[in-house]
């Protein structure tokens, strides 16, 4: 059945093989497209979630990881900005995915903040204390919120028969009435999967124009290592 709250896109893109080459976690590289792409849709930073297995822990279900961070926002930043150079925009991008890997082995491990916070929560509805602390950080929407999905999970997909084939993964709605739900999965090799959903009822989003931003980001990134790669080489050859 389709609900005719959301409006939703697919995209299917080629981009993994690619980021094995930059030495980053595809994770990490995937998160930082949707930070540039969520700044160029808004104009604005966002608290962000992603879902975080904690298998490691009997019963362990869920954290949250934060994608949106000092470092990812200072990237973004001179990503926007004409003046940076291609050294201080890739130094920056792998500062970024550093500080995104060390978040997300800290919430595998239980050091992450939102189920500690949570506890908190939970204490103090027993105590019958009023805590302006939880109240305000439980008040702020998360206007993007997003998950890796796991590839493989029927056999009927066969990505070599049908390459352009949208993912049986499907997606989720936003968490906010102004904010984006964004699913990804990264098929193998060679292909990513993105759906992105918004509310139809909000003028300030469209996940149509996210989809283009996505497109957009990643083709920037792209050409951001391949012209770093290009002047290396250079240097190389010049010597």
């Amino acid at each position: 059945m389709v609900d005719d709250r959301w409006m939703a896109a697919d995209i299917v893109l080629t981009p993994a093989g690619f980021m094995k080459k930059c030495r980053t976690s595809p994770d990490a590289f995937i998160q930082l497209i949707l930070q540039l792409s969520y700044y160029r849709d808004a104009g604005r930073f966002c608290l962000t979630y992603e879902a975080s297995m904690t298998r490691l822990f009997r019963e362990g279900r869920t954290e949250t990881l934060r994608p949106c961070t000092m470092e990812s926002s200072a990237w973004v930043t001179a990503m926007e900005n004409p003046n940076a150079t291609i050294e201080e925009r890739l130094d920056l991008f792998q500062k970024a995915s550093a500080r995104h890997q060390l978040g997300y082995q800290d919430a595998m491990a239980g050091r992450g903040i939102d189920r500690h916070l949570f506890c908190l929560y939970v204490v103090s509805k027993y105590l019958e204390l009023d805590s302006p602390f939880l109240q305000e950080v439980f008040n702020e929407p998360w206007r993007l919120s997003t998950s890796q999905t796991p590839h493989g999970q029927t056999s009927t997909l066969d990505l070599k028969k049908h390459p352009k084939c949208i993912s049986a993964g499907g997606g989720f709605g936003p968490v906010a009435d102004d904010g984006y739900g964004v699913s990804y999965i990264i098929a193998g090799e060679d292909i990513v999967f993105f759906h992105v959903s918004s509310k139809k009822s909000c003028p300030k989003t469209s996940s149509s124009n996210f989809v283009k931003q996505i497109e957009r980001s990643l083709k920037d990134v792209q050409d951001l290592f391949n012209e770093f790669n290009k002047q290396k080489n250079g240097i190389k050859n010049s010597k």
